[in-house]
């Protein structure tokens, strides 16, 4: 059984464990099934409180998928949410990423 059976046999009996849809949404993007993994990341962005890591990873996924504006939005929603959450480590992750995407396409 590969990991992402394993992962998703275990959901399939708790759907609710964040641990397990993060690492779902991160074996997607291994995977390169970037549409799933932000589909994943974006339902855990919904959570009260929102997933902070959700975000950069989401992020990241876009930019490889090169959804350049999408990866900017995402960012930005999440440097506020991780301030939100006194997370000033993954404010700054985050900060320093959308930094680089300067460089590519529109300016932000």
């Amino acid at each position: 059984m590969s990991r992402l059976e394993r992962l998703r046999e275990m959901l399939a009996a708790d759907p609710r464990d964040v641990f397990l849809r993060y690492a779902l949404g991160m074996e997607l993007t291994g995977a390169d099934d970037f549409e799933g993994c932000v589909a994943v990341f974006r339902e855990l962005m919904a959570e009260t409180p929102p997933h902070v890591p959700s975000f950069f990873m989401a992020g990241q996924a876009l930019v490889a998928a090169g959804e350049i504006d999408d990866a900017r939005a995402i960012l930005r929603d999440g440097i506020e949410e991780a301030r939100r959450q006194n997370d000033l480590h993954a404010a700054g992750e985050m900060s320093e990423f959308l930094a680089t995407l300067g460089a590519l396409g529109e300016g932000f």
